[in-house]
């Protein structure tokens, strides 16, 4: 999967509908952004629009973000996957309520897992599994699981995501590599698609999103005229290069030369050609098929996102955020809840696992936390198609690396897995913990919503970065 292969990029925000080619994206002479998508201002016209990609680059300047090495790979498994058939096996409940799969035990005492997941049960001790997890909105979106946030009761501008704060107070950690990446493909139900809303942060840290059309990742069927597009388009980013090289942007506006440095990023185009990556390395994370996952309506499960997440933080982006799969398993005529499963989770095993072992390998692991959820849980109770429907009580999570104490389980719920039975974990407690992760304190930092008035990342008087991690 190389970068040539990608027929759009995109870069996101609150509504954005507009999508467009490489090609207008890269070309010096339509470098604008409009409200909602490029424009078609020009490096010499008369008066650059504010949202032009240097006069983002100049408001990014203003926030007096600091400085730091911390990351953040969020994936978001599309569909609310069911947390009583992956991590919350319940084997002595009810044939209709414990379903088909056995648990097997891991490396760590007491945590069992899926038997579907023995890469994951393996490597259990770089774990933390959280079987509590409340205060679903019970939304099919990717909203909450990127914001810590509900839809409803937002301030003016809206929550922004997580890659948006990091971008806005902490900035680019390389020259040339946006702070903020989405991988999430175009989706039939946007909601799922989301790339991260900027929301009050503003338009200048919205999600850098280069997987604009997951269903072309491949060069088969592709015509003539747009494989000679896309030989254009790399002549193109060679030209801008030489341009930057040659001198003619020396006492020009440096916001302009921070703007060539991204778009002619060899970071950012070589991190994503998945071509260039050892092939050991990338058989790790073979498994996938590049068309839409389930019903049609989700993206891709595709391992090779794990692969791009890996190698974007390595090349400098702070956070990646991952749409994988499609898991809203309600049952015929679109295959039971097991059926799913049975396709889905031995590709989300070797998808994972082989992340959690290139990071550590890499030294990665240390500063990058990753964290795996969807938007809800699943019903206890099979219904008549052998399917589990939406169940926003109880949910459960994983999270890994960024030094986090891992090998535990936070929480358990009731014999059924309907309820917590205790401690329950909210969205904003882990959101808090991400936030920490990144160096970014939420009892004390806020950020002023578009009339001015300072609003705090979650609400910190009830949830705080959680101690059994930190």
């Amino acid at each position: 999967m190389a970068f040539e292969h990608f027929p759009a990029l995109r870069w996101g925000g609150a509504g954005t509908g507009d999508w467009f080619s490489r090609r207008s994206f890269l070309q010096v002479g339509s470098l604008g952004f409009g409200r909602w998508g490029l424009g078609g201002l020009g490096l010499g016209g008369a008066g650059l629009a504010e949202l032009s990609l240097p006069g983002l680059l100049r408001a990014e300047a203003k926030s007096g973000r600091r400085q730091a090495n911390k990351s953040v790979i969020q994936i978001f498994l599309s569909g609310g996957p069911p947390h009583q058939d992956m991590v919350d096996l319940k084997p002595e409940a009810p044939v209709e309520v414990r379903g088909e799969f056995r648990p097997i035990d891991t490396t760590v005492p007491g945590l069992q897992l899926c038997e579907l997941l023995p890469g994951l049960a393996r490597r259990a001790e770089h774990l933390a599994v959280i079987r509590s997890l409340v205060g679903s909105e019970g939304r099919h979106a990717a909203f909450q699981c990127l914001t810590g946030n509900t839809v409803a009761r937002q301030p003016p501008g809206g929550w922004p995501a997580l890659g948006a704060v990091a971008s806005k107070l902490l900035g680019a950690r390389q020259p040339g590599v946006p702070p903020f990446i989405s991988l999430a493909p175009r989706m039939k139900t946007s909601t799922w698609g989301d790339l991260g809303q900027p929301g009050f942060c503003g338009q200048a840290h919205a999600a850098f999103a280069p997987y604009a059309d997951a269903a072309q990742l491949q060069l088969q069927g592709i015509t003539r005229p747009a494989l000679q597009a896309r030989q254009a388009l790399l002549q193109q980013i060679d030209g801008l290069k030489e341009l930057a090289d040659s001198g003619v942007l020396a006492g020009t506006d440096s916001y302009y030369e921070q703007a060539f440095g991204i778009l002619t990023s060899s970071e950012l185009v070589e991190a994503l050609d998945l071509q260039r990556e050892d092939p050991r390395v990338r058989a790790r994370y073979a498994g996938g098929s590049t068309e839409p996952a389930g019903y049609g309506d989700a993206g891709p499960i595709l391992n090779d996102y794990f692969l791009a997440a890996r190698r974007l933080i390595e090349v400098g982006a702070r956070v990646v955020s991952i749409a994988y799969g499609r898991w809203d398993w309600h049952g015929r005529p679109h295959g039971t809840n097991f059926e799913n499963a049975r396709d889905h989770l031995p590709l989300f095993d070797g998808g994972l696992s082989a992340l959690l072992d290139d990071l550590k390998e890499r030294g990665l692991d240390r500063d990058c936390t990753v964290v795996v959820w969807g938007e809800f849980g699943r019903t206890p109770r099979i219904n008549k198609n052998g399917g589990r429907d939406h169940w926003p009580q109880v949910a459960c999570a994983l999270l890994a690396g960024g030094g986090l104490r891992t090998g535990q389980v936070i929480g358990a719920t009731n014999r059924h897995a309907e309820v917590p039975r205790e401690r329950p974990v909210h969205f904003q407690e882990v959101f808090a913990t991400l936030y920490h992760q990144l160096g970014i304190d939420v009892a004390e930092q806020t950020l002023d919503d578009l009339t001015g008035r300072p609003q705090y990342l979650v609400d910190h008087t009830h949830h705080g970065p959680l101690p059994e991690l930190i």
